[in-house]
């Protein structure tokens, strides 16, 4: 982030001070939360100042890199520039949310692990988000595929190698223990049961 760019924020969030704000409600990672913005606050700014929820990342502000990544009501969006007024009354799921109740790791998560596809973790949230986002449309993708799910999520440690072999491997994880198949409508982030294939019928 640009000095200039945090310079103009400091100023934005002093100026946001002296305005009344207003009250929004949201389900955070499975638990309801009611936070007080102004109207020009964005969801990432909101949710790693309020919720403390900071394994959602700042990189651009840009929307370029995919550190801010989260989920809202199901889809992946780029928290940094989304305004945080305009999902109240939506689902949020950040990355601490994507462990099972136990803290148990998916697939994915503990493919990333055991393929040391992150170093500093900063491009994790992206990464992981559009990685399970793959899985869950396409049990058995390609290389190729998992390349072009990727893009618009920057990495400056990995080399991008060792995110795609854990790609691989989290959909061969899924594939061996019966839950690659597509989430639907409603169904909850972390692990799926083992017999999720068979409740989808």
């Amino acid at each position: 982030m640009s000095t200039d760019h945090a310079t103009n924020r400091s100023q934005a969030a002093a100026d946001d001070a002296a305005v009344p704000g207003r009250s929004i409600e949201l389900t955070v990672n499975g638990a309801p939360r009611r936070v007080t913005i102004s109207d020009r606050d964005l969801l990432v700014d909101v949710v790693r100042g309020q919720l403390n929820l900071i394994g959602t990342k700042v990189g651009c502000y840009n929307g370029d890199c995919g550190a801010c990544t989260l989920k809202v009501d199901g889809q992946i969006k780029k928290s940094c520039v989304v305004l945080a007024a305009s999902v109240d009354g939506s689902s949020i799921t950040t990355i601490e949310g994507v462990a099972g109740p136990d803290g148990a790791l998916d697939e994915v998560q503990q493919a990333f692990w055991d393929n040391d596809a992150f170093q500093c973790g900063f491009c994790l949230p992206g990464h992981l988000f559009a990685t399970r986002d793959l899985l869950d449309a396409d049990p058995d993708p390609t290389e190729q595929d998992v390349r072009d799910a990727l893009v618009g999520n920057l990495c400056r440690c990995t080399g991008y190698v060792n995110l795609v072999n854990a790609a691989m491997d989290a959909a061969e994880r899924r594939r061996s223990n019966g839950s690659a198949c597509p989430r639907r409508a409603g169904d909850t982030e972390g692990p799926q049961p083992a017999d999720a294939c068979t409740l989808h019928h």
